[in-house]
């Protein structure tokens, strides 16, 4: 399967939320085809050291650059964008990915609402009005992947914070395929990355060994980079415990909840429990 046209060596790719997990992961893939990689995060020490060692593995380590971004502030992504543009000359691959979770309940702490909310929405909405006009502009073969999640589709209850921050990146994602489609002449393709469960250090908790269940930030990569070689919008991710068969019954039940004018998050009620396991299995 080819990669996308924008994957190319001496091309240049931008990742946020690059300093661990599947940003970390990307940065690292990217520069193992050759590109110039720009890695932004907001913890600096964990940027440093994980820009190391991209660059210990990277054909050129001068190609790999590292920025310390806050994405929910969008004068620092505009200044990202123009130190990446003074540096290449161009950008051939966005990843949205920086994401923060936990502690999102529905009464819970506001600021961390609007935390959780500005790095996840704003820093994909940002990222976005920041960099797509130049990228279309460019006229060259390029990607915008926007990292969402299975919550933001099925919201599962609990973390309500989270839920919401990538309900919203999907329907900007989703804008943003339907705006770069209609614009004559782009050459710019929109993603919405769906990981599964992937064991990173925002999903570990206290645990030190990967569950059997996940799957690693390698091989989410993978999974995009093919998806993306084949012009998928939604690359929704298996995991080692949930295949797609699965994933696609979960989305379906959930948009059959207003279909059906059943109770909201029907799946987790009781009185739907046995409907939704024969659902599943058919």
């Amino acid at each position: 399967m080819p990669n996308h046209p924008a994957l190319a060596a001496n091309r240049v790719a931008v990742v946020t939320g690059a300093a661990s997990g599947i940003g970390l992961a990307a940065s690292a893939k990217f520069a193992a085809l050759g590109m110039k990689v720009c890695m932004a995060d907001a913890n600096t020490d964990a940027l440093e050291a994980a820009a190391a060692k991209v660059r210990a593995t990277a054909a050129d380590p001068h190609h790999v650059r590292s920025f310390t971004v806050d994405v929910s502030n969008l004068d620092d992504v505009q200044r990202l964008k123009t130190s990446v543009f003074d540096a290449f000359g161009e950008i051939a691959v966005l990843m949205n990915n920086a994401g923060t979770g936990g502690g999102g309940e529905l009464f819970g702490d506001p600021a961390r609402w609007r935390r959780i909310l500005g790095v996840n929405l704003w820093g994909v909405i940002n990222g976005v009005q920041a960099f797509a006009p130049d990228m279309i502009r460019q006229g060259t073969a390029a990607a915008i992947v926007n990292t969402g999640s299975k919550q933001g589709i099925t919201c599962p209850p609990g973390d309500t914070a989270y839920n919401v921050s990538k309900a919203g990146v999907k329907v900007v994602t989703e804008a943003l395929a339907h705006e770069l489609r209609n614009i004559e002449g782009c050459r710019v393709s929109a993603h919405l990355l769906i990981p599964g469960f992937t064991f990173t250090g925002m999903t570990a908790g206290s645990r030190t060994e990967k569950p059997p269940a996940a799957w690693t930030p390698d091989e989410v990569v993978e999974f995009m980079l093919t998806s993306m070689g084949k012009g998928d919008f939604y690359i929704l991710c298996p995991d080692n415990d949930v295949p797609r068969e699965l994933d696609e019954r979960r989305i379906l039940w959930a948009a059959g909840d207003i279909v059906e004018n059943r109770p909201p998050l029907s799946r987790w009620h009781p009185a739907y429990k046995d409907a939704f396991a024969k659902f599943a299995k058919a």
